[in-house]
């Protein structure tokens, strides 16, 4: 038998959550929001952790959504319109409190906006493994990006791979590589203290001006012009270069002349908001959010990934720090 949702209410009004908004350029603040009335199939969530999409979050707290994208660009249970106001994020977990009997307390994964509590359908909920820490399921979408990537890359064993930009995408997925049999994977950033987490993840690491060459398959993730020429630089003879950054509005140079004709190299897109072709036919959304989530479970390494923890009541000021160009940071995750 489901448990009913029986929050307070003050006068009669609603049940209320607190969110975090986008409220301006590079502003944020916590605001109440009313919860919907719950159905008998609808589970009520306690949020435990939600995780900061570093890259997109920061798109949208600058107000960098460009207009032809502001549809797609809209995340599920998203309040507002771009560019202001707007209650935006994916990467939630937490415990059901009250719903269906079978998933009273059961620890769930949500795409749902940074929110204290929240009420959504059951199919929307995603079980945590039990082996898999509640902090670091935060990772999840990530995650999921991460095994599209190589789906729509076609990697394969004893590949020589590449990939530049060594934030948690980019970790996520040459620590996907590194477990490809006989593979020879290298992280390339400008950041030298990714040297040590690449040693600990199981994979090589460099410095742009000391990039690999004649590489089978190159993943770019760093959201940046340099970057996307370095990626290229590192492409071999009629080799893939998978392009995972997101740059909102503005135009993108990219180093089309030289060998990138005469090496007859491919530049394709990589997108998590639709299943690669090459498993489409067999995988839905659902069953991929579950293979992130087992994959996250099987290395504990990757707690390293999450290298700061913010209060959730500090958020509106904290993400000013955590989303400015130069945080030297991998993913923040909010505590609740």
């Amino acid at each position: 038998m489901a448990q009913k949702l029986k929050p307070a209410r003050a006068n009669g009004a609603r049940p209320q959550a607190t969110a975090l908004w986008y409220v301006g350029p590079r502003e944020c603040a916590l605001n109440a929001v009313a919860l919907p009335e719950p159905g008998p199939d609808d589970c009520f969530v306690r949020t435990l952790w939600s995780g900061i999409s570093r890259g997109t979050e920061r798109l949208v707290f600058e107000g960098r959504v460009p207009d032809s994208e502001r549809e797609r660009m809209r995340a599920p249970f998203q309040d507002g319109d771009f560019p202001f106001p707007v209650k935006y994020g994916y990467c939630a977990v937490g415990t059901v409190e009250a719903g269906p009997a079978d998933m009273l307390g059961r620890t769930v994964f949500c795409l749902h906006p940074h929110q204290d509590v929240f009420v959504v359908a059951r199919e929307r909920l995603t079980l945590v493994p039990a082996a898999l820490p509640a902090r670091r399921a935060v990772l999840a979408a990530n995650m999921e990006t991460a095994l599209n990537a190589h789906w729509d890359a076609g990697s394969g064993p004893a590949d020589r791979i590449v990939v530049v930009g060594g934030g948690v995408l980019g970790l996520l997925v040459a620590w996907l590589a590194a477990r490809l049999p006989g593979a020879e994977v290298t992280l390339v950033d400008v950041a030298p203290e990714r040297a040590a987490l690449a040693a600990s993840l199981g994979f090589g690491f460099a410095l742009p001006a000391n990039a690999p060459t004649d590489a089978d398959l190159v993943f770019h993730a760093s959201a940046s012009a340099p970057g996307l020429a370095t990626a290229i630089g590192c492409a071999g003879f009629e080799a893939r270069i998978v392009e995972l950054s997101w740059y909102g509005e503005g135009a993108v140079s990219a180093p089309l002349g030289g060998a990138f004709h005469a090496k007859r190299l491919q530049l394709v897109s990589s997108q998590v908001g639709q299943i690669a072709p090459s498993r489409r036919p067999r995988w839905g959304y659902a069953r991929r959010v579950q293979a992130a989530l087992a994959l996250l479970a099987q290395d504990d390494r990757l707690d390293a990934m999450i290298t700061q923890e913010i209060a959730f009541k500090d958020a509106a000021t904290a993400l000013t720090r955590v989303l400015s160009p130069h945080w030297p940071g991998l993913t923040a995750v909010l505590r609740y």
